[in-house]
């Protein structure tokens, strides 16, 4: 059983930045993917992007809605970070990490909630105007 923590999210105000961590207990695929997705009150989860490692392969995805100001990066083995710049009022949201195999990351399957295994429990990001 993978269990995936997030950390770093907090409050900020509008054009300011925030790093969230997510941090893994295990992750012994030979390929994985990590995705990062937000969740609005009443609203729908949204993915936001992900990261896949495969081999010496590291490959990022980003929704366009971040694209340009969001960086998804690895730390360590066990870590990937999302670094927010330019925040924005409508960014604020409840931030989660997820976890699958390498073939999650594949297309567009990157952005499909159903298609990871492993959730963390989530982080707060809210951002003032």
């Amino acid at each position: 059983q993978v269990q995936l923590e997030e950390s770093g999210g907090g409050s900020v105000q509008a054009g300011g930045s925030l790093k969230l961590s997510c941090t893994a207990s295990t992750f012994d695929y030979s390929s994985s993917c990590i995705g990062w997705f937000r969740q609005e009150a009443g609203k729908l989860r949204e993915a936001v992007g992900a990261f896949y490692r495969g081999g010496g392969t590291r490959e990022t995805y980003y929704a366009d809605s971040v694209k340009g100001r969001f960086i998804i990066s690895q730390d360590n083995r066990n870590t990937v970070t999302l670094q927010m710049n330019k925040l924005k009022p409508e960014d604020t949201a409840t931030y989660s990490c997820a976890a699958g195999p390498g073939s999650t990351c594949a297309g567009p399957n990157w952005q499909g909630r159903e298609k990871y295994t492993f959730w963390g429990q989530g982080t707060q990001v809210t951002v003032s105007s």
